[in-house]
């Protein structure tokens, strides 16, 4: 027979739980994602096109053309994390994936994996900027974008972290 001190406990918990889970929906939710994961990784991705543009411009007309194929794909990544973050806001169903890579992913079945692999793509990106030293060709204002994608992707990956071992420790 439950007595009402753990009749109590157990209303509280599922308040909690109902807190928890409302907190894990939202870090899965299209919006939270684009936001700290896709958006950033489309920051990267530009920056290193226009970086690439601005270094190959005096010697390197290859060099210019990826740029901007980097940038192209940088831009429609964007526009796709934008689109499917606000169709997530207005309730609607994704009808894409968040990035190109994914969307051709989505074509053979495998969305997932294709993600996986821009993911892949985006970490090389980041390593290349520091790494060859291009990150020291970015003007200012470009230099504050990388600072404020890095810490809106770092920050959150640690948050979710935190809240998933904080939520299994229990």
């Amino acid at each position: 027979m439950k007595t009402p001190a753990t009749t109590s406990e157990s209303a509280s918990r599922d308040r909690h739980e109902d807190k928890a889970d409302l907190i894990q929906k939202l870090f899965a939710r299209p919006f939270f994602l684009g936001l700290t994961i896709g958006i950033p990784f489309c920051v990267f991705k530009l920056l290193c096109g226009l970086t690439a543009v601005r270094i190959g411009a005096d010697s390197s007309p290859l060099l210019v053309w990826a740029g901007w194929v980097v940038i192209a794909w940088a831009s429609l990544d964007l526009m796709m994390n934008i689109s499917r973050s606000l169709q997530d806001i207005l309730g609607q169903p994704p009808s894409f994936e968040y990035c190109t890579i994914a969307q051709a992913g989505r074509i053979v079945g495998r969305p997932l994996v294709f993600l996986a692999f821009d993911t892949f793509l985006s970490f090389s990106i980041i390593c290349f900027m520091l790494w060859s030293g291009w990150i020291t060709e970015l003007s200012a204002f470009e230099a504050s974008l990388w600072y404020a994608a890095t810490t809106l992707n770092l920050i959150s990956l640690s948050l979710v972290s935190i809240y998933n071992e904080v939520r299994r420790g229990r």
